[in-house]
């Protein structure tokens, strides 16, 4: 009777922490990293917040990198997703294919590139022949802009020189010449809204979802401290900022300055990295998306009227 009592025992507490351990298998979540363009911050934490909130048992690590790193990543089966401002080339195509990985892309929004002066500088509107002199160095001092300015040397700053900011400064702006070398790299969107914010001769380069990003603590400082500037295609063109409305909403696209953004995923099953994708491409990730300040990709079935056309900045 002792040794079934003692049997009886052993089974129970057996079967209990098998039942642990079971329910603590259960309760891990599954991880998957990503990597991401820097620029995107604002945007793919948003996504990763209610993705995980909707599926409680998956975790997202991001990486937040240049863009030139998020796809090196992405190349070198560390990641199997990353965001960018543009599509694989061919040959980075046959790298993954070598590998067995057959990357899917797809576009989930359009975004405008900024520019941000101090509070102090009238000079808010710019033209994007303008913006080729500065970025190939055929101006560099605020007087060459307006004869009347006392600013002295322009600083023109980004985020960092792998980013996408300056890919798109070299592709669309420099046509053909070289980035002036003395443009100033500072690490992070952040680093460059607060570097604008204390100079008052500079011009600071940031992605459009950037200006809805700065948090309740830090938007009245953003606001006292920094202007957003207009942007014309040519000298008699209408100036535009480089709100939803202009770079891709009802208003069309009449920012001139807009790129669109890829997800990439490699996942050769439909694992997290999918399931995040089609998330983001998704009719809640569209939203998101939307209320970032830039423009869904499939903005068409989503409450376009809803977008943001601000004046206080």
């Amino acid at each position: 009777m002792k040794t079934s009592h003692v049997l009886l025992v052993s089974m129970l507490t057996g079967l209990s922490m098998l039942s642990c351990r079971s329910e603590k298998k259960h309760a891990e979540p599954r991880n998957a990293e990503i990597s991401c363009d820097e620029s995107f911050k604002p945007i793919i934490e948003e996504e990763i917040d209610v993705f995980e909130a909707t599926f409680t048992e998956v975790s997202i690590i991001p990486r937040y990198t240049s863009e030139v790193e998020a796809l090196n990543l992405l190349l070198q089966d560390s990641v199997r997703l990353a965001v960018s401002t543009r599509p694989l080339t061919e040959g980075e195509i046959n790298t993954l294919h070598a590998k067995k990985l057959f990357p899917k892309e797809t576009v989930i929004a359009i975004d405008g590139i900024a520019f941000i002066v101090n509070k102090q500088n009238n000079d808010s509107v710019i033209s994007v022949p303008d913006l080729r002199k500065i970025v190939t160095g055929e101006i560099t001092q605020w007087k060459q802009l307006n004869p009347k300015s006392k600013l002295g040397d322009l600083l023109f700053v980004f985020d960092n020189r792998n980013s996408s900011t300056v890919r798109y400064a070299i592709d669309s702006l420099c046509q053909g010449k070289p980035l002036y070398n003395g443009l100033k790299a500072l690490g992070t969107n952040p680093d460059v809204i607060k570097f604008v914010s204390e100079t008052p001769n500079a011009i600071g380069v940031i992605g459009a979802s950037w200006i809805n990003a700065i948090d309740s603590t830090n938007r009245q400082t953003f606001i006292d401290d920094v202007r957003v500037m207009n942007v014309k295609a040519d000298l008699g063109s209408v100036p535009y900022k480089p709100y939803q409305a202009y770079i891709g909403g009802y208003e069309g696209q009449q920012y001139p300055l807009t790129r669109l953004v890829y997800i990439i995923s490699t996942d050769p099953k439909v694992g997290i990295p999918t399931q995040f994708a089609n998330f983001v491409a998704g009719y809640k990730g569209q939203k998101i998306i939307l209320k970032t300040g830039i423009v869904p990709i499939q903005a068409s079935t989503l409450n376009s009227r809803q977008v943001n056309v601000k004046s206080e900045i």
